[in-house]
């Protein structure tokens, strides 16, 4: 049987191939109701998401460029919505 790798969408900026690469290893998600990215602070998806961006790298873009995208990102969003009320606690 034939097997394909399936391609990421197309990406238009550096910043946003680092969000999908993070979304599709699951170190990030969007709240469901105001859209506003937030860290899943799982240090196991996180991983997974620089190995993927260490071996594939958007092209013309090294390895590291690449890791650097994604820590930006990490460093520029939050756990929690600022919308969301806070969680009782």
């Amino acid at each position: 049987m034939l097997m394909t790798k399936e391609r990421r969408p197309a990406i238009r900026t550096l910043r946003g191939w680092a969000i999908s690469v993070l979304q599709e290893a699951g170190a990030i998600r969007e709240c469901d109701e105001h859209g506003w990215i937030q860290d899943r602070a799982d240090p196991h998806a996180r991983e997974r998401a620089f190995v993927m961006a260490r071996q594939d790298p958007p092209p013309g873009v090294s390895a590291q460029a690449a890791t650097t995208a994604l820590a930006e990102v990490l460093e520029g969003i939050g756990d929690s919505c600022p919308e969301c009320p806070p969680e009782p606690g």
